[in-house]
């Protein structure tokens, strides 16, 4: 998981959405958008086939006034049902916010895994035990995804930035890209999303 860049100019703060019980189609788009296509905590693709939820991060704010764009993410629905209720969220306090300026610098990713920077640093252990960002079954996808991708690399003849820049600048392989701090940290890349409005 990388950390979560809210924008400042975002068209769900600039039309004032807010959610409400009903139709929050208009949100889920604009966050799909802003994302990439990507499910906020697992990095996965999210395909026309998954159903991908507005996720509250801290439910204890939704539909309260306090609750709005800083709070929502759009994550695969399996990960929100995961994720849980209230009571599990109280259980994991403190725990720090995926849009923290420190993110990456407490959780570290490592072949896979995301491990703790600090073993006494109780907010990024609360987040990772909370987001499931330790399941296994994922770290294992993660890997098998990077190897692939190294494999594909080779075969290609070109560098591993090139080769990441020409998928994202051709729609039929854009989908393709995703784990993205897996990618940049294990490539040395950047993915660059901006190649995806030029398409």
């Amino acid at each position: 998981m990388k950390r979560i860049n809210k924008k400042t100019d975002s068209l769900i703060v600039k039309e004032e959405l807010t959610y409400k019980r009903g139709d929050n189609s208009r949100i889920a788009q604009l966050l799909k958008a802003e994302q990439n296509n990507i499910c906020a905590y697992t990095e996965e693709y999210l395909g026309r086939a998954d159903k991908a939820e507005i996720e509250h991060f801290d439910p204890t704010l939704k539909s309260i006034d306090r609750d709005g764009y800083q709070n929502w993410f759009l994550v695969k629905a399996q990960w929100n049902n995961e994720k849980g209720s209230t009571a599990r969220w109280k259980r994991h306090q403190p725990l720090i916010y995926p849009t923290a300026i420190d993110f990456e610098a407490r959780i570290l990713y490592d072949n896979g895994n995301y491990i703790l920077a600090d073993e006494n640093d109780i907010e990024a252990r609360n987040l990772r035990t909370y987001l499931k960002l330790d399941d296994a079954k994922l770290a294992e996808q993660r890997v098998f995804y990077i190897q692939r991708l190294k494999e594909e690399i080779k075969l290609s003849g070109l560098t591993s930035q090139e080769f990441i820049n020409w998928r994202l600048s051709n729609s039929p392989y854009q989908s393709t890209i995703y784990y993205i701090r897996a990618i940049e940290e294990e490539l040395n890349v950047k993915v660059n999303f901006d190649l995806l409005k030029n398409t």
